[in-house]
Formats: structure tokens, sequence, C-alpha cells
């Protein structure tokens, strides 16, 4: 006979495949993701319309400046009406960059954060009710078959097992017939033990077979199942990316300025863009990528294999619904307390002006962090920064603070850009380097 179970071989088995048990998870991420998206988008167009509110204040400033100059000056005549127009220009131009800063807060902003209240509804213990509810329809659909995967490996352990110790017995009764000193009695036990091992290594395989073939019976009703749950997903995705596609155009449409030829090629190429996205396209990349489409890796009849090492692997950990999940590989989740890269899906810098705050940020309903402080220095000599945005502090060891207020800097940034740093108040905690400057 033929086959071992040992974890080298086993890990060279599997796969990634979404029907691998718990890769479900990366279906139901995408959720959170999707609301993580909401926020970058208004963050980006926020930026947008504050870039734009400069620019028009900037040329109106200029236009004041230089009139007064041109009037004061010795110039004169049609010459000086026509420097004056410059002026004239400048007014205009500058009207249109303030009415395109308002469609882009009142219209567009405004359009995506609607969009996210009514299509994410959070939950008074935390989480999405549509991420709750894509997650217990993976698990109800995946547990059946999770569980004959877990019988199927137990008899799977059991006969290859049973294997070794038959090989064990045969080489040790042909080991005692060659030696003189072993008597008659002691063959005949060691012939009885390996016809016990033969029996228990027949035993194993056919309960091996049973669970295998139980598997594969109950596997067609474990892939329409999954995937029904994984299709809502889907249909729920297809939405996200229609609108974030009918908000990108909405953008376009209030960005376009087009006055000359130059401008005119700028959002004509910027219109074919946004135009050539294909949602169709990016859900099916996704369901080959992640999804249904991807190839699996069944578990098949394994003979015993003499030649590879007998360990037993340890890949089994117990799941949440008390189930032993095997070879669960589940895509890193991005928590909002991890301690990564600051970037646009985890922490982005609000608005440092008062005015436009309350209607501008997407954000303005988190609490601030609290708690107990993990840091045990109360002093420290360090340098004084001011901060630059305002910064919600997401665990209990991070600061919070507002834009224009000094801290001192206890120590450099870290690989990941984190500060520790000091407040007046004498909380210590952690903060990203990059919302702060030197005093």
């Amino acid at each position: 006979m033929s086959g071992s179970y040992d974890e080298a071989s086993y890990q060279e088995e599997t796969t990634d495949s979404f029907w691998e048990v718990g890769n479900y998870k990366r279906a139901v991420k995408r959720i959170d993701d999707g609301n993580r998206l909401c926020n970058d988008m208004m963050n980006c167009i926020q930026e947008r319309a504050k870039i734009e509110k400069a620019y028009a204040q900037q040329l109106i400033e200029w236009s004041k400046r230089w009139k007064q100059l041109i009037d004061r000056g010795p110039q004169y005549g049609t010459v000086e009406r026509a420097w004056m127009g410059l002026m004239t220009e400048a007014e205009k131009v500058s009207e249109l960059h303030q009415d395109m800063k308002n469609n882009l807060i009142n219209h567009d902003f405004e359009k995506v954060k609607n969009w996210q209240k009514d299509s994410y509804h959070k939950q008074m213990m935390g989480g999405f009710k549509e991420t709750k509810e894509a997650e217990e329809g993976f698990r109800k659909a995946q547990k059946p078959w999770a569980k004959k995967l877990k019988e199927l490996e137990a008899a799977k352990k059991s006969f290859h097992m049973a294997c070794k110790e038959e090989k064990l017995a045969s080489f040790r009764e042909a080991n005692g017939k060659g030696e003189a000193s072993v008597t008659a009695d002691q063959q005949k036990k060691l012939h009885e033990k390996l016809d016990k091992c033969k029996q228990d290594s027949q035993k194993a395989r056919e309960k091996y077979e049973k669970a295998l073939d139980e598997l594969s019976k109950c596997t067609p009703q474990y892939m329409e199942n999954m995937e029904q749950v994984f299709d809502q997903c889907q249909q729920f995705e297809e939405k996200r990316m229609s609108f974030l596609k009918e908000v990108l155009l909405d953008i376009k449409h209030h960005l376009n300025l087009a006055g000359d030829q130059s401008y005119a090629v700028i959002y004509s190429d910027l219109e074919h863009m946004i135009t050539s996205a294909s949602t169709q396209e990016d859900l099916k990349w996704f369901s080959s990528t992640h999804g249904p489409r991807m190839y699996m890796n069944w578990p098949k009849f394994e003979e015993y294999n003499p030649d590879l090492a007998h360990n037993i692997s340890k890949k089994s950990k117990k799941g949440s619904d008390g189930i032993m999940l095997t070879n669960v590989t589940t895509a890193p989740e991005l928590a909002q307390g991890d301690r990564g890269r600051v970037n646009s899906y985890e922490k982005n810098p609000a608005s440092t002006e008062r005015s436009d705050e309350d209607q501008m940020n997407p954000n303005s309903g988190n609490d601030s962090n609290g708690g107990s402080n993990p840091f045990f220095e109360t002093s420290g000599q360090g340098v004084r920064v001011r901060a630059l945005y305002d910064y919600e502090g997401q665990e209990q060891d991070e600061l919070s603070f507002r834009a224009g207020d000094e801290l001192t800097k206890l120590e450099d940034e870290d690989e990941q850009g984190w500060c520790k740093g000091r407040l007046d108040n004498g909380q210590l905690g952690l903060y990203p380097f990059n919302y702060v400057e030197l005093i």
C-alpha cells in the first residue's frame, strides 16, 4: 500500500480557492471595503473643493491688487483698458471655480454621503447589517460541508496511520523470519500482529472511502448554496460600482470648464476613460480571482506513500461556530486598529477650516479614543510639533487632536509612519507623523 498523511504533501495540494473553508470572508470583506471607498470618494471631492476655493480666492486677490496698481500707474487709454481686461477675466474665472467648489460639495459630496447612509446600515454592536447577513449566509451554507470535510480528514488520518502500522508490522515479521533467535511462538505473534494491522487498515480504508463518498454527495448542494449567497454579494457590489461610475461622471461635468482646445482634449479623454469602465468585466474578474470561477482542488482518495515523512499536521483550528475548520486561508482583514501605513483606507486628514468642516467631513461622528493609556512614561524632553489636520484616534493607544493643536513629539516615527507623543494634558499615545509639523 502507498499513501501518507503528512503536512508538507497536503499543503502542496491545497488551493486559495473560494470553495476552501473560510475563504468566503474575502467576498464579505468587500462590503466593508465598499463603505471605506465611499469615505475615500468624499475625501477626494472635499480636497478638490478646497483647491478650487483657494484658487478662486487667489484670483480675486490678484485682480484687486493689480487693478489698484494699474489705476495708479502711468498706463492709459485703450491699452490700460485692455490690461484691465485681464483683471475682469480673473474675476469671471474666479466665479466659475467658486461655482465648481459649490457643486462639488453641495451635489457630489452630499450625493455620496446620502447613498452611503442608505446602503450601509450600522448596527448597535458594531459592523454593518449587510456584512452580517452575508457572513451568516456563507457560514450557514458552508457549515454542513465543513463538518463532512472534518470527518473526511479524520478518516484519512486514521487510514494513513493504519497503513503505517501495517508497513511496520510487515517489516518486523520479515526480519523475524531471518533471525534464528526469534522463536516460533514469537514469529506467530508477529504474524498475528500483521494480520490485525491488515484488518485495521482495511477497516480504515472503508471508513475513509465512505467519508469521501458522503462529502462528494454533499458537494453539489454546498456549491449551490454558496453561489446563491455570492450572487447576492455580487448584486450589492454592482450597485456600488455603478453608483461610483455615476458620481465620477457628475464630477467630470462639474469640473469641465473647457474653453480652449487643450481643455476640451483633457476632459474628452477623462470622459472616455470613465465611460469605458465596465462593471460586468470587473465583476467577472472578481469571480475568477476570488469567487466561484476559481480552480478548486477537491478532496480525493490518496494512497499511502512510505517515502514521505509521517508527521501529523496541525492545520485545524476551532472556528467561531464551534466546528473545526481545516486549511482556512483567509485574506488579511483591514482592521480599523491595524498599525499599518497611514493611507486613505485607514486614516484621512479632516478639514482644517472650521467653516467647512460640518458640511464636508464624512467622519464627524466618530468618538475619540479613551480608556487607560498603554504608555507608562509620564515625562520626556521631546520636541514641540503642531497638528496640520484633525485626527481621531482609532485605538486606545492613539492620540486625538485638532488642526492647530500643539503637542510634544517624544520619539521619531517608526517604519510604518507612527510617532509617540504627549498632549499638553499629559496623555501619551501614538499618532501619524505626517499629520504634524515642527514648530
